[in-house]
């Protein structure tokens, strides 16, 4: 802070002093700024966002929360059982299995999409092929046909005497006779076939979203180094699109965790429960079994699951960028 003395008359100093002052928080007289609060009036901006959040997600959240602590069917009085509901999640067998079938799905719906989009734009974004507009759309296009119809039009094709047993027998070999959806063994992988078709379009266009960002000189550089298409991908195009790769894994991760409507159409659990996963149980805990608390407990599990792994998938995409 500098200060100017106001002299008097004769060159005496008087007894005035003038101090220039800092600028200081916004909103104080004869300091710089702009007026008011900034911070509260940004919290009254986000408040009907957050009232909307709150009514439609915070408290059905809490109302299962609160569920799964009662032994409830719905519709009588429920009994406070505690964590008893969670116990059962993690002794009861086909719970248990439920969890490591929706973990297996994982490789099919966010591992081998990653792999087949990561290599589909990697070809396509080196080669410079045309038409790429057109070939995004059409890969794209599993994503805007609802679940439902792609389980139905797909038990079809994996159906005893479907599409792809027909074309099996074309080829000289022989289907499996219990059916692709039948089979205790092949049921699964088939479910999870389905799921590596329909997130692959979605992995791709991520992948050449970002590789288009990706300049030029990056590669022109490599290839002046006498760079291989191979270790130019690992050493260009790969680290580049490391944000893309998180999104499109939190994403396919998600969608495998919670699939239903895949499950439900396709297979309905079975064989025996070879194809059960979290979701279908908790329709089958609270609507077929009535247990209500049951379901709410699962599906309380299922979301500390589904944010525990996004949660890391995030942590790792932001230290890698």
């Amino acid at each position: 802070m500098t200060t100017t003395r106001i002299q008097g008359p004769h060159g005496a100093p008087g007894p005035a002093t003038a101090r220039k002052g800092r600028p200081g928080r916004p909103g104080r007289p004869g300091r710089p700024g702009p007026p008011g609060e900034p911070r509260a009036i940004a919290y009254l901006y986000l408040l009907p966002a957050f009232l909307v959040y709150a009514a439609f997600l915070l408290f059905p959240l809490g109302r299962a929360v609160q569920f799964s602590l009662f032994d409830f069917d719905g519709s009588t009085a429920g009994t406070w059982v505690g964590l008893g509901n969670y116990q059962d999640v993690i002794t009861d067998e086909r719970l248990r299995a439920a969890f490591v079938h929706a973990l297996i799905l994982i490789l099919f719906f966010a591992v081998l999409p990653l792999v087949i989009g990561l290599t589909l734009a990697a070809v396509l974004n080196r080669a410079q092929v045309r038409g790429l507009g057109f070939f995004r759309t059409v890969v794209f296009l599993p994503q805007v046909v609802a679940m439902v119809v792609v389980a139905v039009a797909w038990r079809r094709i994996l159906a005893p005497g479907g599409s792809l047993d027909s074309a099996l027998s074309w080829l000289g070999l022989t289907p499996p006779e219990a059916g692709w959806l039948g089979d205790y063994t092949l049921a699964l992988p088939s479910v999870g076939l389905v799921g590596t078709w329909f997130e692959s379009g979605l992995v791709t266009v991520l992948m050449l979203a970002g590789m288009s960002r990706i300049p030029r000189e990056l590669y022109e550089a490599a290839r002046l180094d006498g760079v291989g298409p191979v270790r130019e991908f690992f050493a260009v195009t790969l680290p580049s699109v490391r944000g893309e790769i998180a999104v499109a894994l939190t994403l396919t991760v998600i969608a495998a965790l919670k699939t239903f409507d895949l499950v439900f159409m396709m297979t309905k659990g079975g064989p025996g429960h070879q194809t059960s996963v979290p979701s279908y149980e908790v329709y089958r805990q609270a609507f077929e079994l009535g247990r209500v608390g049951a379901a709410s407990a699962l599906g309380v599990a299922l979301t500390v699951v589904i944010f525990g792994i996004s949660f890391v998938i995030n942590r790792l995409g932001d230290r890698a960028s």
